[in-house]
C-alpha cells in the first residue's frame, strides 16, 4: 500500500501530495488519528484528505485507514523470499508457498474494495444486457485468461478469452458500448495489450485492467484493479504474479455470481453439476 502511494505521487494534486506525505511519514499514526487532526498536520482541508483517500482507490477515510491499519499491523510481514541454487528441496518448499502466502496477505490489506465494486458492477451489468465479456492476456497472463472464461461462462455470460495480439485486435475493434473487456498483464507494458484495450475503449466498450500500479496499461482502461508484488515482471518464469491474478478472477468471478444470483443461476448450476457426474467414474 505505501509502495502504491509512493508510486502515485507524480499524479496527486499538491495538496493530496501533502497527504500522501504525511501517510509515508508515519502511517501507524495515520490510522489513528481523526480528519480533524489529519488534515490540520497535511496543512489541507477536510474534503482534501477524503479525496486523496478517493483518488488512491478506496471509499473513504475510513476504509483507507483500515487497509493502512492491516497493512503495517505487525504479525503480516511481507517477506519475499528467493530461491537459491543451493536450496533442498524442503527449502523451495517453505519459499514458494511463503511467497505466494505473503502476496495472498499484502493484497488483503492492500486492496481497493472500491475498485473491485466498479469492476464487478460493470460485469454484472453486461450480462444482464447479454453483451460481451472477453478476457485478453498474452504468455502467462494468457492462461490467466481462459481460466477467467472458464470461470464466467459456467455462469451463463457471452464470454471468450484471447491470448493472440492479432485475435484481441480484431475482436477489439468489433466491441461497442455495453460490451466490457479485462485486460490482464503482470508487467503493464505489453504492446498488444495496449493497442487492444486502446481500441476496445475507443469503440466504446468498458475496459478493466489487471496490472501493476504505475504501469501504462494501469492507466489505459476505465477500471484499473491493481495487482502488485515485488516479482520482478521480466522474470522467466512468474509464480506469484499468476497465483495473484487467479486470486483476483476468483474473487471477481464469485462477487459477480452472487451479484447477478436470481432464480436461474442456482438451478443452472445444479443441472451443470449433475450433468457432469457422468464423467467421472464411481
Amino acid at each position: 500500500m505505501l509502495d502504491r502511494i509512493k508510486a502515485s505521487m507524480p499524479s496527486l494534486a499538491p495538496a493530496e501530495q501533502r497527504v500522501a506525505r504525511l501517510v509515508l511519514g508515519d502511517p501507524r499514526a495515520f490510522a489513528n488519528l481523526p480528519i480533524s487532526e489529519l488534515a490540520e498536520r497535511a496543512h489541507v482541508s477536510k474534503p482534501t484528505v477524503v479525496r486523496f483517500c478517493r483518488s488512491m482507490g478506496y471509499d473513504g477515510l475510513s476504509d483507507f485507514k483500515l487497509k493502512l491499519a492491516g497493512s503495517v499491523s505487525e504479525g503480516v510481514p511481507f517477506i519475499h523470499r528467493n530461491v537459491d541454487a543451493d536450496d533442498k528441496t524442503g527449502d523451495v518448499l517453505v519459499k514458494v508457498i511463503d511467497n505466494a502466502v505473503a502476496a495472498f496477505l499484502k493484497y488483503r490489506n492492500d486492496a481497493s474494495t472500491f475498485a473491485i465494486d466498479k469492476a464487478v458492477e460493470a460485469l454484472a451489468a453486461t450480462y444482464k444486457t447479454g453483451r460481451r465479456i472477453e478476457f485478453y492476456g498474452v504468455g502467462n497472463s494468457g492462461i490467466v485468461a481462459l481460466d477467467a472464461q472458464h470461470k464466467f461462462f459456467r455462469l451463463g455470460v457471452n464470454t471468450i478469452a484471447y491470448s493472440d495480439g492479432h485475435m484481441q485486435v480484431m475482436s477489439a475493434t468489433l466491441l461497442g458500448p455495453g460490451d466490457c473487456v479485462v485486460v490482464i498483464s503482470n508487467s503493464g507494458r505489453t504492446r498488444d495489450l495496449m493497442d487492444a484495450c486502446d481500441i476496445a475503449r475507443r469503440n466504446g466498450a468498458t475496459t478493466i485492467v489487471l496490472t501493476a500500479t504505475g504501469s501504462p496499461l494501469s492507466t489505459a482502461g476505465h477500471i484499473h484493479l491493481a495487482a502488485d508484488h515485488p516479482e520482478g515482471y521480466d522474470r522467466y518464469s512468474p509464480m506469484v504474479s499468476r497465483l495473484l491474478h487467479l486470486m483476483i478472477i476468483d474473487v471477481l468471478a464469485t462477487t459477480v455470481a452472487l451479484r447477478i444470483g436470481g432464480p436461474r443461476l442456482q438451478p443452472l448450476l445444479r443441472e451443470m453439476k449433475n450433468n457432469l457426474r457422468t464423467k467421472r467414474y464411481a
